[in-house]
């Protein structure tokens, strides 16, 4: 897995599993396996609503290991199914309700390689650089890790 930084309010995850296209989408809208890789291995996720449709909310929670609940909910903006995925992602805070969906807007990309391999981009526009900078350092690098690495698992798990 690559994080990079393509611009001032970008960031931009790249990862290539072995595993074909299909599999890895799979695995990133069916509520039943997003539900075991979401949390990485922070955690449980808890609660996984998913209407993959434009337009459609989304909302995950994680009970972190130390027993704190972690919120996010979002709405997708475009699907093509087996290609790529633009939504936003609100991380739930004191005060932010299920209908603020103006956060971040994330755009997924999976590209099918040589020999049944997918690289997927995860490209997330945060509007400024301070916001950038918060989320790189919350820690989101060891939780994308762990996402990814479920993410593989569960696509060889489909085969």
């Amino acid at each position: 897995m690559q994080i990079t930084t393509p611009a001032d309010d970008r960031i931009l995850i790249t990862r290539e599993f072995d595993a074909p296209r299909h599999l890895v989408y799979r695995v990133w809208t069916s509520p039943e396996l997003v539900s075991r890789w979401w949390s990485g291995h922070r955690g449980t996720t808890t609660e996984v609503e998913l209407d993959l449709r434009p337009g459609g909310r989304w909302r995950y929670v994680v009970k972190t290991n130390d027993g704190a609940e972690v919120g996010f909910h979002g709405e997708y903006r475009e699907i093509v199914p087996d290609e790529r995925i633009v939504y936003t992602e609100v991380y739930e805070l004191p005060g932010v309700g299920p209908d603020d969906v103006d956060g971040p807007l994330i755009t997924v990309t999976f590209t099918a390689l040589d020999g049944d391999r997918t690289r997927l981009e995860l490209l997330t526009v945060t509007g400024s650089r301070e916001l950038r900078d918060t989320i790189l350092q919350s820690g989101m690098e060891v939780g994308a890790q762990g996402q990814m690495e479920l993410i593989q698992e569960l696509a060889d798990s489909l085969r």
